[in-house]
């Protein structure tokens, strides 16, 4: 009998088919093929984030809402974070730049890095990154949001006013959401990033420091009016959750396949006379 009929056995069809998902990506593959794996899935991921048909009316008036709550809770601090930058130019100019290049340059480069050196971290972050867009799709079909500089709260599109760089003609618009702001997949991606990195040392200091990039992050999306407070929690969740569900899935696949079948094995039925000398007893 071989593996994959035991492994259905021992959790159903639709654990079998995690377990051989667990497999695969728990194995760090060819340099080619993990290029190909992790470059065809974000590609996918951006065309379809790109193809999400969202209302303009229905994403500002979901933006709307998000700042509505975040003055509920009295954290609706996006116009005076702004304010404070916006009175150096370089400052602006510099987080502008670090929003539009940080998100997959500095994500590619730790993955890279971690390939190389630290293959278990590899394969987990990958993995957590693949999990946490998967579900970030989701919030962009059921929620579109529109970012707060678009959302007519007073809010400044700092990126095309410094930066020169408008995403929203070109070719690059016909793959760019522009109402794709819940969750932030920036400050997702950038927790991912920062997680893996404290995995991979045993240096209590470093582990702490690179929790500073996540934060870099979550000043530059706020900052340039590209995400609100709320946004970036959300996308913390997705992470976090996500980096917690491949843990998971890493150890239910490594445990014994003995160990499974107990675990899944239905509880014996008592039988009637059984019960009933219970109960005298």
């Amino acid at each position: 009998m071989n593996a994959t009929v035991l492994d259905r056995g021992a959790t159903g069809t639709f654990g079998a088919v995690l377990l051989r998902l667990g497999r695969f990506f728990a194995r760090r593959h060819s340099l080619p093929t993990e290029a190909a794996l992790v470059a065809g899935l974000y590609a996918i991921y951006e065309s379809a984030r790109g193809l999400v048909d969202a209302g303009r009316g229905t994403a500002i008036a979901h933006a709307r809402s998000v700042a509505a709550l975040e003055r509920r809770l009295h954290i609706f601090a996006e116009p005076h974070v702004q304010h404070v930058f916006l009175r150096s130019p370089l400052l602006v100019r510099a987080l502008g730049l670090l929003y539009v290049s940080a998100h997959l340059a500095v994500t590619i480069s730790v993955l890279a890095w971690l390939y190389a050196r630290r293959p278990s971290v590899f394969t987990h972050a990958r993995t957590a990154l693949i999990a946490a867009s998967t579900v970030a799709l989701a919030g962009y079909l059921f929620y579109p949001t529109a970012p707060p500089r678009l959302a007519g709260l007073g809010i400044a599109d700092t990126v095309t006013a410094s930066n020169h760089l408008e995403i929203q003609n070109g070719l690059v618009s016909a793959l760019y959401n522009p109402y794709a702001a819940m969750p932030s997949m920036h400050f997702g991606y950038a927790l991912i990033v920062a997680l893996a990195l404290a995995a991979a040392t045993r240096r209590r200091p470093l582990r702490v420091a690179v929790f500073a990039y996540p934060l870099l992050i979550l000043l530059a999306i706020v900052a340039t009016g590209n995400h609100f407070l709320l946004d970036a929690a959300a996308g913390a969740l997705v992470a976090g959750l996500a980096w917690l569900a491949v843990h998971a899935l890493a150890t239910w696949g490594r445990m014994p396949l003995a160990a499974r079948l107990r675990r899944s094995a239905p509880a014996p039925a008592v039988s009637g006379e059984a019960a009933t000398e219970a109960g005298a007893a």
